[in-house]
This record gives structure tokens, C-alpha cells and sequence, in this order.
């Protein structure tokens, strides 16, 4: 089941509440609601965590939690999935989002020069913005939904695939009849 799986690698509340970084949240990374997971939550966290990681704003994992907070989201779920877009990826990704963004708004994308500088990007910076923007949103949108459906998806076929092997397994014992038991009144 899926559950175990997750389980296997997200932290556990009570070492996050100990971190002494983190002791000013610990009512709030304390809340059971927040590490519960079940099919809705999960898939929440993966809207949420999908979301927040398509778009191009500094510091990601604060909406990421506040998202997890107030749709009662998996927290720990929604943080990692953020970092999708880390220091190696986030360069493809947004320049992905602005080529999606430039045809979009049907405006010929921007071809970057032989020396890509942060000074050349600054100052592109009001050309390159709305279809950045546009494009991160509706990839932040696509990606999110998507990967909430895989996720409801997927678990309700696990939880069918193991009612169908248990109620298989009964099929079988009841065909060969109660166990024997092998004890001193038998």
C-alpha cells in the first residue's frame, strides 16, 4: 500500500519538533492533521508541493507549507516535493515555463546570447517576466492536478488490488475449510 511506502521516508513529527531551528514552529509541525496519509492528503500534497515547485519565487517551501497547512495537506510531502526544482533543475524548468509562456502569448521567445550573464537576464528581466509568469502558472497548474489524479488514481487501484487478494484468500480457506488446529482437545 502506498502508505508504507511514504511512511518509510518521511520524517517523523516529534524529530522535527526537537530540531532547535525548528522549535519556534512545534505547535504547528506538531499537528496530527498534518502528517496524516491518506489518499486526499497525499494527493493534496502533491498539488501543493508540484505547484509551489513550477513557480519561479524565492523561498518555495513557505507557501508550499502554509498550502499544506490550510488544505490539510501531508506538510513533510508538500516540502520535499518543492525541490523538484532545485539548484540543478530550476534553470531547464523555468526556462521551460518561459518557452511555454512565450507561446502562449504568441510572442517570438527571447534567444539568449553566447555569454548568458545574470546581467543580461536583469536586463531582459521586464521582457522575459509575463510569459515566465503566464507559463509557470498554467505548468504550476497542469503539474499540480496531474500529479493529484496520478496519486488518487493509483492508490484506489492499490486499495482495490488488495481487497481483491484478500477476498481471494477467504475464497480459498472457506473452499478447503477452517484450519485445523492441532491442540491437546482436538
Amino acid at each position: 500500500m502506498p502508505r508504507r511506502l511514504l511512511q518509510r521516508y518521511l520524517p517523523h513529527p516529534e524529530t522535527l519538533r526537537r530540531q532547535p531551528s525548528l522549535r519556534f514552529m512545534s505547535q504547528w509541525i506538531g499537528d496530527p492533521a498534518l502528517w496524516v496519509l491518506s489518499r486526499r492528503s497525499v494527493a493534496n500534497a502533491f498539488f501543493i508541493g508540484l505547484f509551489c515547485a513550477l513557480l519561479p519565487i524565492p523561498f518555495q517551501m513557505a507557501p508550499a507549507a502554509l498550502g499544506a497547512w490550510a488544505l490539510r495537506a501531508n506538510l513533510p510531502l508538500s516540502i520535499a516535493l518543492v525541490w523538484i526544482t532545485n539548484p540543478l533543475t530550476m534553470p531547464l524548468i523555468f526556462y521551460a515555463n518561459y518557452r511555454l509562456g512565450a507561446w502562449l502569448l504568441d510572442a517570438p521567445p527571447r534567444q539568449a546570447p553566447d555569454g548568458l550573464s545574470t546581467r543580461w537576464i536583469a536586463e531582459q528581466m521586464l521582457d522575459i517576466l509575463p510569459a515566465l509568469a503566464l507559463g509557470s502558472l498554467v505548468a504550476a497548474l497542469v503539474c499540480g492536478l496531474v500529479g493529484s489524479l496520478v496519486v488518487r488514481l493509483v492508490w484506489r487501484w492499490q486499495v482495490v488490488r488488495s481487497w481483491k487478494r484478500r477476498a481471494a484468500r477467504r475464497r480459498h480457506w472457506r473452499s478447503k475449510g477452517p484450519p485445523k488446529s492441532g491442540g491437546p482437545d482436538s
